[in-house]
């Protein structure tokens, strides 16, 4: 029992009945196949809802106990465990539910349960009043279902087309209800049902709130019953009722009455044409093929009883309430016996088909046919349905065909009444009273009943036999598969009726035939047939017209009639001066002849209506012209309801627009409306008159409607430019006053009989002024004013119509106001939401309304830039600033609400929603008027409830999309659901510009953001949830989300895809603003899980709406990229590892998981490689988005003009196009259409007329093309789109997520399988190659990430390697050798160099090399991604940076040259082979690039030629270079390269560009020159003598000494002066040096040139030589400098240089020689290690940046030692070939030693000056301090090499310095595994530099040694002093001095002056410096560092020897 009092949360009695509505909707009217299953569980389940049928569960004692102690004991809910309490307010409503609709109480609480629920949905209602809604939507869908069951059936008059299984299954189950009293169950419900009860009752309860709740409630009790009734109608249709049922039926229809209008109500009339359909046996006759068996299955065929017992119950004489409907079955019945009796093969019912004459004889005494015209056609319902129009038409063709003589006695009793009417009028005596009018009753019915005509079913054309066969034999087609044409004996005889009844007409029925005829003539062929019967019937001689051979129902008779009237008035009109001749007795026309009149007038203009042909023949007419006598007569005094006839069948005419131009002529010729004032006429004539004087006293305006209306077509049909020209100034003004002044602005306050009139008033004027400006373009002549010629003066002419009313509609004019008025008027009438007289009309009139407010939006802009141009003196204001005034009356500036609550109404007004829509969007592109619009919407809270609720419902309103039935496939239905969707697509287009506007805006407002407060602090929350309301969000979210939970995917991507690509958009706009973007993803996080329900779905497939499709997964991929970038940074793993699964997995996933799929496979590695299960892989989503997008692309074919100038069109199209709202450039369309129209128009002459059709329909073709080329762009640029969102996405998971969420391995393979598929697509022939560049890019991003996917594997270090192998072994080059994978297993042993193997990087190469090629001559930009794609590509073989630990010396030559080849040596040797495979065609591009082009190209091309070259041991790429002679052409452009390059040196230089493109040229020349043939290449290209020419580094900037110690102040990005100048220079000695290194065989002609270079840029070699500045930058300059002077600067290059020397300039040279070398030796002093140094270089803290510097520094110091030092060998060596002539250059003094170990100097001034000497004291001082240095640096190298060993075991702080000097910021940010990786890259560096540093100092103690030596070996053994001279000695010293002065390097002055006492001192000093401790410490050197590095002991051998020398006594 418990489980039974559990209360089900979506109510039992509304959510299972929607549930039965949705499946069986899906099933039949949707087409489902997957809902027919559902259909058949659905209806076993609910079986017993459908027998007892709207059956309430009844009240109950325990359920009442229950509810009452729910309050404290609470209840349960299905499905939720526990109970809960219900408030007691709750439980009092409960009550009064179920009293008031007598249902149990459990069931009550449920529907206030599943209201409170359902209330965001009803905003404004309380949780009862949405339970009533709900109660009575419950019980509308249980009736819906069930008429579309019923629909559904087997039988006899329609089929839908369904499935066999589900038409059987659904003909089952109705045949089951049926059997159970269905009919008696619809028929009761029908009488209890009562809406007025209803209403009483929930008025008593309170039960009904605000007028939009009553007419819901009223609505859903009215489709209750409408619904049960189609259903029995339905029912009928198909299959008859049993007798019981039938009888049951007829009992009910007794009892019927009708509405006050006369007519029956639609339930009635369902249920009346529901027992026709009993009697019907029409369908025998079309011989359906199953006809046998519904034969059987009639009753009326087969049961005699059935027969009797209805004919019995019919022929009772007992009067039914309603007679007339009681006379309709019984004809109904009469014609089924006499179609019974004469069927040939149906047993004798003899006796009951005689009495069918009897039958429908008390039929006709009932007046039937007038009661078949007022209640049944006149019932408003009637023309909705298809099957009743085919109903009655058959009833009355059965009538007229089966019962001729009945129809002969109807037309011999109206002859016989029009006789007795004549003689009684003859005699003057009463009218009998005897009369019938049976006959003109049945006439007037087949008026009505065909004259309207919704299904285009022409039924009418049954009447008529056709004398000649139509062109088209079709036109009709047939009716489910059953030929149309019915046997003709029918026909033949309905014709018949036609033309007899048309023979000799009495009197009485000649204006009920006439309008017979009107009815039968409506549709194309039937007004055809009608016209040529009208041509027939008059005679064939125009004299005897009186005679017996015309008849009067014809044209002849008509036309001739109407001009006897205008000559008769004609002669009758008084003179214009006397006034009065309005009121004279109008003698000219009786009433019954002006009835006769406006009969035929309508039937003219029916017929003229439907047949241009007829309207064309009539017009042309030589003696009849109609045109001329109407307008005759307008301009006689006839009643105006006369003229309105005329008028309106001008306007018939004025259809055609070759008609139309010439009435446009005569309309002003005779002045219906006068334009033109003639002074002495002191009376105005025309319609203004009568407007004002008759029309107005009458308060009846049909003539007033009636021009506007034949204004409205003719504007249409042609316009004219130059009314009225010659008379007046030309124009259509004074029609537009006319209609404006006294119209328009006059129609509120006149009085009006008819209610309704005055809004047919409005809305026919304010049609012509929307045609009127939709055709206005504003033209520049229009703002001139164009003067023309009247009577010998010149005038203005008048403005086109459409610039007035913009002109009207940009001011505040009294137009505007009253639109705005309307507009008001408008929404409060509506939201009575009652109906009034005229409420068509007034919907019609507002919708015109915000159409011209619409319209001016849209042209406002072009007329106001024109306006500006021009010279006219008109102030005109924004419309979107006019509406923002003030409302007079509200006194409220409330006009663009008013607007806005039109949307409130969009699903009873659709339209009117539309255009409020697209007005809002419009007006919304303002940042201004957004935030006033924002406080106007939100400045009342009931209005603005409202608002938000109006958004909301027309972005729900989707059922307009889904149902719309087969059956009755109205055109007006699918244009409602047109107009809906547009609706939401300009909503979603006003929320897309909205949030491009600064906050606060109308989408913040829409969307449910906070306004008052800052945005980000918005909390969103679900509908209901904490009071939020439903908002334009929820809309969105509920629009995608539906379908998501199934396999097809979100409904909306399929069915609305333009709609769907919108919503995404807006989505990907709040998650991108950062405003919004907080708030809205960790909404769709939490509550919605939107992005994986969506995303699971992609890609999406719909082929139809390619752009659409692709603009949606675009969108929706950049928002995935944002969400996993995100919760990438908030560290919100498990959403980023489900989002990455869910794209990148090659296993297939859970289908459609609930969403919680990523937890139980945290572990599982993304896409698990190594399971060679192969079978059950899937595509990765990521690669089947990419196949998704198709990189073809078809282009139109080119036009092929037979009349239009090609390149002309090809202007013209170019001059039509306009940016669209995405931003594409498209031709609009419509503009272009205008341009070609108007010049077809233009041409004059008959061949142009002739030719025009032709014209047009080439017209038509441009416009396809053009139509083709926009679809191309925007299909071109949806492509370029997606593709750019596919990138994004695919960087985003390389860049920005965890590394460590995806393994290395798969990581891989990913992006090889990235590659591999995006090349591929890309290489393809028919590739757009728009898409190249975005392609490029992807593959540069993907390039990059593999190539450091692969180096970081290489990277993870082994475990330590084995003892076998040696320590020498680098752990890294192990690494390479061993296989990859920790696996023993054969099979997943990968062979190669990265985890993905070699081959598929040899495939990779491949395929970027052909994307290379493809890309051709142009894409430039294209191929720089490129270059940059193979840069990153060969870096993979480039061998990373090793710790060089000293050990790998220890391998002899032999074993290093055996052994084998590593993997990268190989890898680089098959890149370089596939990239030489593809010869000079790929050389020739890049040489191309590098020379000229993009500067950003060139750099990349340069530094790829720099990459090949270095790999390149074949050396065909140099060998390319200078054959091609593009090495010649790059070092030709450094002088072109130098101008640019010396305005980078301002303070503030234009760009750095040129210093880039230069430094990348100087790098790739270097690169060249470090290849022997590069070298001498180079030379003999003169690139040296090309940099000597160089003005630019001769500018050095001076350096700002006050930063020098500490420049504190952070570089910014553009470097200092100084900075940018060591940038240029310094590439340039690195060149020189690197040339002096390589040139081998031309080594002196080399340094010849470098000193030529020295010596042209002397100055600045003096000024950096000289240089005090000790930065990292300067000593570098230095450092690479001294390097440069030790190789060039020596007195053998002189010797080398030109032979034709002169002496001066020899003279010259050897003085900037001995100049060089004395600075340099001056530099030993500086930098021997004085104290300032030692100061500097560890004065700074140890910060990253400084850390760096400090071992920049450092090393630069050595190296300038070592370089000196070298120097000074060279000069000893090349001054002195034999020892016997040694130079010395440093004095015998080891002073300086001594001083500097002991007190310091000072320090400023350079301790030698560098003109004297240095004393050999410096020598010793440096190998001192080198040596001390070493064992630091030894030290240092070793510690960093063990710490390297052993990374993970350092303590944290240091693991955190050492990341520090790598990354100065964010350390603290990364994961410890990429610390360890930054600590080990520092540590590789520091061990490196250490490297470096020790062999420098390794060199400099060698070099000082052997300088040392010699000297000591000069002044001990050979050096004479100068106290004791002998000539020997003197002549010795005389030679040197002259080989001295050769090098102009005067050493006399120290070296004349070396005394005994010198050379003792230096003796003795010499011993002291030279202590064992430091021979030790050299030997120790030697020992540790030198004998590695080669096996000779040079140091030991120089000690040895300066012992020895230093032990030697003295002479």
């Amino acid at each position: 029992m418990a489980a039974l009092l559990a209360v089900n949360s979506a109510a039992s009695l509304w959510g299972p009945y929607k549930d039965i509505w949705q499946t069986v909707g899906n099933a039949i009217w949707r087409r489902q196949p997957e809902a027919v299953h559902l259909v058949d569980l659905i209806l076993k389940k609910h079986k017993p809802d459908f027998i007892s049928l709207f059956k309430n569960p009844a009240k109950n004692v325990q359920q009442h106990e229950k509810v009452q102690k729910a309050s404290t004991e609470g209840v349960a809910i299905q499905g939720q465990q526990g109970t809960r309490l219900l408030p007691e307010q709750l439980i009092r409503e409960a009550f009064i539910l179920s009293d008031l609709f007598d249902i149990g109480e459990l069931a009550a609480v449920e529907l206030l349960l599943a209201g409170e629920h359902q209330q965001p949905h009803f905003p404004g209602l309380t949780r009862g009043l949405v339970a009533v809604l709900l109660y009575w939507d419950g019980k509308r869908c249980i009736a819906n279902s069930l008429k579309a069951l019923i629909q559904s059936r087997r039988g006899k008059t329609w089929t839908l087309e369904l499935s066999p299984e589900l038409v059987s299954m659904t003909t089952r189950f109705t045949d089951e209800l049926m059997e159970q009293g269905l009919t008696h169950k619809i028929l009761t419900l029908l009488s209890q049902i009562d809406v007025n009860n209803e209403f009483e009752k929930l008025q008593r309860e309170r039960g009904l709130g605000s007028e939009k709740h009553r007419k819901e409630v009223s609505d859903l009790i009215k489709e209750c019953r409408q619904s049960l009734a189609e259903s029995l109608f339905s029912w009928t249709c198909q299959s008859p009722l049993s007798k019981d049922d039938t009888l049951l039926l007829i009992g009910h229809l007794e009892r019927v009455t009708v509405e006050a209008s006369g007519s029956l109500d639609s339930v009635n009339l369902a249920l009346v044409m529901a027992l026709l359909y009993c009697f019907d046996i029409s369908f025998i006759e079309q011989g359906a093929e199953d006809r046998e068996d519904i034969i059987q299955q009639l009753p009326l065929l087969t049961e005699k009883q059935y027969i009797s017992s209805i004919h019995s119950r019919l022929q009772d004489s007992q009067p039914w309430k309603l007679p007339g409907l009681q006379a309709t079955i019984r004809l109904a019945w009469a014609l089924a016996l006499r179609g019974i009796s004469q069927l040939s093969d149906v047993p004798a019912l003899a006796e009951f088909t005689e009495a069918d004459e009897a039958m429908a004889e008390l039929a006709i005494a009932d007046n039937i046919f007038l009661f078949l015209t007022e209640s049944v056609v006149g019932s408003e319902n009637f023309y909705q349905e298809e099957f009743y129009i085919r109903r009655i038409h058959n009833l009355i063709t059965d009538f007229l065909a089966l019962m001729p003589m009945k129809v002969k006695q109807l037309r011999n009793r109206a002859d016989e009444d029009a006789r007795m009417i004549h003689m009684s009028l003859h005699m003057g005596n009463d009218l009998p009273i005897s009369l019938r009018r049976d006959l003109e009753h049945l006439m007037l019915l087949i008026a009505e009943l065909y004259k309207k005509n919704p299904f285009n079913l022409e039924l009418a054309l049954e009447y008529w036999c056709p004398s000649e066969p139509l062109q088209s034999s079709t036109i009709m087609g047939s009716y489910l598969g059953v030929a149309h044409q019915r046997p003709p004996q029918r026909q033949v005889v309905l014709s018949k009726f036609v033309r007899q009844m048309g023979d000799l007409l009495p009197p009485t029925i000649y204006i009920p035939y006439l309008k017979m005829l009107q009815g039968l003539a409506s549709g194309p062929q039937c007004a055809h047939y009608c016209f040529s019967l009208l041509k027939v019937n008059g005679s064939s001689h125009a004299e005897n017209i009186q005679g017996a051979g015309g008849s009067p129902v014809s044209w002849e008779h008509f036309f001739h009639s109407l001009m006897l009237y205008h000559e008769h008035l004609r002669k009758d009109l008084p003179s214009a001066d006397s006034v009065q001749y309005r009121h004279l007795p109008l003698r000219g026309i009786t009433q019954k002849e002006q009835d006769g009149l406006i009969a035929f007038l309508q039937l003219t203009t029916t017929i003229i209506s439907w047949s241009e042909n007829a309207r064309l023949a009539l017009c042309e007419h030589p003696q009849w012209t109609p045109v001329v006598v109407i307008l005759g007569l307008l301009q006689c005094s006839i009643p105006p309801i006369l003229k309105a006839e005329l008028l309106k069948t001008l306007t018939a005419f004025g259809k055609s627009p070759e008609i139309a131009a010439s009435l446009w002529q005569s309309l002003e010729y005779t002045q219906i409306l006068q334009t033109i004032r003639i002074p002495s006429q002191r009376q105005a004539i025309g319609i203004e008159v009568e407007l004002n004087e008759i029309e107005s006293r009458c308060e009846e305006y049909p003539l007033t409607r009636a021009f506007c209306q034949l204004i409205s077509t003719l504007v249409e049909s042609s316009f004219p430019s130059n009314l009225g020209a010659g008379l007046r100034p030309p124009g259509f003004d004074p029609y537009l006053q006319f209609l404006r002044d006294s119209v328009f602005l006059r129609f509120r306050t006149r009085a009006y009989r008819r209610a309704a009139e005055k809004w047919e008033v409005a809305e026919v004027v304010l049609e012509v002024f929307y045609k009127l400006l939709r055709d206005y373009e504003p033209q520049l002549e229009d703002f001139v004013d164009q003067f023309v010629e009247l009577r010998g003066e010149e005038i203005i002419a008048y403005k086109p119509p459409g610039f007035s009313l913009m002109y009207h509609l940009l001011n505040e004019s009294p137009m505007l106001e009253l639109s705005l008025s309307l507009l008001e008027e408008g929404v409060k009438q509506l939201d009575t939401y009652a109906s009034f007289p005229g409420k068509k009309h007034l919907e019609k009139a507002v919708q015109h309304c915000l159409a011209l407010l619409n319209l001016t939006l849209q042209k406002e802009n072009l007329f106001m830039d024109l306006l500006r141009e021009s010279q006219l003196a008109l102030i005109v204001t924004p419309l979107e600033q006019l509406l923002q005034g003030i409302n007079p009356r509200t006194k409220k500036a409330d006009n663009v609400v008013n607007i806005a609550r039109y949307l409130y109404h969009g699903n009873s007004n659709p339209e009117l929603a539309f255009e409020s829509a697209k007005i809002l969007c419009c007006i919304s592109c303002n940042s201004n008027i957004q935030i006033k619009l924002v406080g106007d919407f939100t400045h009342d809270q009931n209005i603005s409830q409202k608002l938000m609720a109006g958004f909301v419902e027309c972005l729900d309103s989707e059922d307009a999309e889904e149902f719309i039935n087969p059956e009755e496939e109205l055109e007006p239905d699918k244009k409602l659901a047109q107009i809906r969707h547009e609706t939401r697509i300009h909503i979603l287009n006003l929320l897309i510009t909205s949030l491009e506007r600064n906050p606060p805006n109308l989408a913040l407002y829409l969307l449910g953001f906070e306004l008052k407060k800052s945005v980000s602090t918005t909390n969103l929350q679900d509908p209901g949830v904490l009071g939020c309301p439903r908002t334009c969000l929820h809309a969105i979210l509920n629009i995608l989300e539906k379908g998501t939970e199934g396999r097809t995917g979100p409904v909306a991507v399929r069915e609305s895809p333009q709609l769907a690509e919108l919503c995404y958009q807006v989505i990907y706009q709040l998650c991108a603003c950062s405003d919004t973007s907080g708030p809205t993803m960790r909404y769709l996080r939490t509550s919605q899980d939107f992005l994986f329900s969506q995303l699971q779905h992609l890609p999406f497939s719909n082929r139809e709406y390619e752009i659409s499709m692709l603009n949606q997964m675009s969108w929706l991929m950049k928002t995935a990229s944002i969400e996993l970038r995100v919760t990438s940074l908030n560290r919100q793993r498990s959403h980023t590892q489900r989002l990455l699964h869910l794209l990148l997995d090659d296993m297939p996933v859970k289908p459609y998981s609930d969403g919680e799929g990523g937890i139980e496979d945290e572990n599982r590695s993304v896409s698990g490689f190594l399971h060679f299960d192969t079978a059950t892989k899937v595509r990765r989503k990521i690669l089947s988005i990419l196949d998704s997008i198709d990189f073809s692309q078809e282009i139109p074919e080119p036009l092929q003009l037979d009349f239009f100038d090609r390149a002309q069109i090809e202007q013209v199209i170019a001059n039509c196009e306009h940016k669209n709202l995405r931003g594409q450039t498209v031709c609009n369309v419509k503009l272009l259409h205008r341009v070609l129209v108007a010049e077809v128009n233009a041409l004059q002459g008959m061949a142009a007329i002739g030719q025009r059709p032709l014209l047009m329909e080439e017209i038509s073709t441009i416009l396809q093309y053009v139509v083709g080329r926009n679809k191309l762009l925007q299909c071109l640029h949806a492509k370029r789109h997606a593709l750019e969102s596919w990138r994004q996405l695919v960087e985003i998971i390389l860049t920005a997520c965890p590394q460590d969420l995806i393994q290395a391995e798969d990581r891989q393979l990913i992006i090889r399988d990235l590659l591999q598929d995006i090349h591929d697509k890309i290489l393809d022939d028919d590739a757009a190659q728009e898409l190249m560049p975005v392609v490029a890019g992807a593959v540069f991003t993907l390039t990059a990430h593999l190539s450091q996917s692969v180096r970081t594997e290489q990277k993870q270090p082994q475990p330590p390697p084995l003892p076998a192998t040696g320590t020498g072994e680098s752990q890294y080059v192990l690494m390479l050798d061993s296989s990859f994978n920790s696996t023993s297993s054969l099979e997943s042993m990968i062979v190669g160099f990265a985890s993905i193997g070699d081959s598929s990087l040899h495939i990779i190469l491949k395929k970027l090399l052909d994307f290379i090629l493809k890309t051709g001559g142009g894409f430039q930009r294209v191929r720089t991604h490129l270059y940059g794609s193979l840069l990153y590509y060969l870096q993979i073989a480039q061998r990373p940076d090793e710790p060089d630990t000293l050990e790998a010396a220890k391998k002899t030559m032999w074993e290093r040259l055996t052994a084998p080849e590593d993997a990268f040596s190989k890898l680089q040797r098959e890149n370089i082979a596939i990239i030489e495979s593809y010869g000079a065609a790929l050389m020739e591009v890049v040489c191309r690039d590098a020379c000229d082009g993009h500067e950003i190209g060139r750099m990349l091309a340069l530094a790829l030629l720099d990459r090949i070259v270095s790999v390149d041991k074949q050396q065909q790429w140099l060998l390319y270079l200078s054959n091609s002679g593009y090495l010649k052409v790059l070092v030709d452009s450094l002088v072109e390269d130098d101008l640019t390059l010396q305005t980078l040196l301002t303070p503030q230089p234009p760009l750095l560009k040129a210093l880039y493109t230069y430094e990348s040229k100087m790098a790739f020349l270097t690169r060249v020159a470090k290849i022997q043939q590069g070298a001498l290449e180079l030379l003999k290209s003169g690139v040296i003598v090309r940099l000597a020419q160089c003005q630019v580094y001769d500018m050095r900037p001076e350096i700002d000494h006050q930063g020098l110690f500490g420049m504190r102040d952070p570089p910014v990005f553009i470097p200092a002066p100084v900075d940018r100048y060591r940038q240029i220079l310094l590439p340039a000695l690195q060149l020189c040096q690197v040339i002096l290194t390589s040139s081998m065989a031309q080594h002196l002609q080399a340094a010849g040139q470098v000193l030529q270079f020295l010596i042209s840029h002397s100055d600045t070699i003096q000024a950096i030589l000289r240089c005090q500045d000790v930065s990292a930058g300067s000593l570098q300059e230095l450092a690479l400098l001294t390097g440069i002077i030790s190789k060039a600067a020596l007195p053998g290059v002189l010797s080398e240089l030109d032979v034709d020397v002169t002496e001066g300039s020899l003279m010259e040279l050897q003085g900037h020689i001995g100049r060089f070398q004395r600075q340099c030796l001056g530099l030993l002093s500086r930098f021997g290690g004085s104290d300032r140094l030692r100061q500097f270089k560890f004065q700074d803290g140890v910060e990253g940046d400084r850390v760096n510097k400090k071992d920049e520094i450092e090393l630069a110091m050595q190296q300038i030692c070592a370089n000196v030092m070298e120097y000074c060998q060279s000069l000893m060596l090349q001054s002195s070939p034999t020892f016997q002539h040694a130079v010395c250059l440093f004095t015998p003094s080891l002073s300086e030693t001594i001083n500097r170990d002991g007190p310091r100097q000072d320090t400023q001034a350079p301790v030698v000056p560098y003109w004297r000497l240095p004393g050999l004291g410096i020598i010793v001082y440096l190998l001192k301090q080198s040596a001390n240095d070493f064992f630091t640096y030894y030290d240092s190298h070793r510690q960093n090499v063990n710490k390297l060993q052993n990374v993970e075991q350092l303590p944290p702080d240091e693991i955190k310095e050492l990341c520090q000097s790598v990354m100065p910021a964010g350390v603290d940010k990364i994961s410890t595994s990429q610390k360890y990786i930054l600590a080990r890259r520092r540590l590789v560096k520091l061990i490196n530099n250490r490297a470096i540093l020790l062999s420098l100092c390794s060199y400099i103690i060698e070099t000082c040694l052997f300088i040392f030596w010699r000297h000591l070996e000069y002044y001990l053994l050979r050096c004479t002093p100068t106290d004791c001279q002998d000539s020997l000695l003197a002549s010795t010293a005389s030679f040197k001095n002259r080989r001295l002065q050769e090098t102009n390097l005067d050493f006399r002055s120290g070296l004349t002056r070396v005394s005994q006492h010198d050379i003792e001192q230096l003796q003795i000093e010499a011993i002291n410096a030279f202590g064992e401790s430091l021979q030790k410490k050299l030997l120790d050197i030697e020992g540790l560092y030198s004998k590695v590095r080669s096996r000779y002991c040079f140091i030991q051998a120089l000690v040895r020897r300066i012992r020895g020398l230093l032990r030697q006594p003295r002479g």
